[in-house]
């Protein structure tokens, strides 16, 4: 049996920016997103109109693994995800750095992309929407 990890972001009404922002920052294909209000009507259980156009799922392919987004239920409890931290490891160190890059525009670095005793390119940011990544090239002799 096949298991796999995948990460689930929940965001505050701007999802839709945030899927199509990692989907220019990592290149990937264009993103499939559905709104709340492309679901199957039902009477027992009306969309508000403020609920239409916040996204229901979303999901792209990063560096090899589903990510999954959408945005919280209006009125519903919303906790900025402080707390979830994405590691990219790659071999492509231009992936690396191009990511980095795109990630820090409107966030902020914690760790500028630096050699370390595990990588010869690592770096953290938090980009513009709360999220923490860590950049790291990992070694082709690894």
């Amino acid at each position: 049996m096949e298991v796999a990890i995948q990460l689930y972001f929940v965001f505050n009404g701007n999802c839709r920016e945030a899927v199509e922002f990692y989907a220019k920052v990592f290149k990937t294909e264009e993103p499939n997103i559905m709104s709340f209000g492309d679901a199957p009507p039902d009477p027992n259980h009306t969309i508000p109109e403020e609920a239409k156009h916040l996204v229901m799922h979303a999901n792209l392919e990063i560096a090899g693994s589903k990510v999954m987004f959408s945005d919280t239920w209006p009125g519903s409890p919303f906790t900025v995800g402080n707390n979830i931290t994405i590691a990219v490891v790659s071999e492509d160190e231009e992936l690396i750095r191009s990511a980095f890059d795109g990630l820090k525009e409107g966030g902020k670095v914690n760790m500028e992309l630096q050699e370390t005793f595990w990588s010869k390119c690592y770096g953290q940011v938090v980009d513009k929407f709360g999220i923490e990544w860590q950049l790291s090239l990992e070694s082709k002799e690894q």
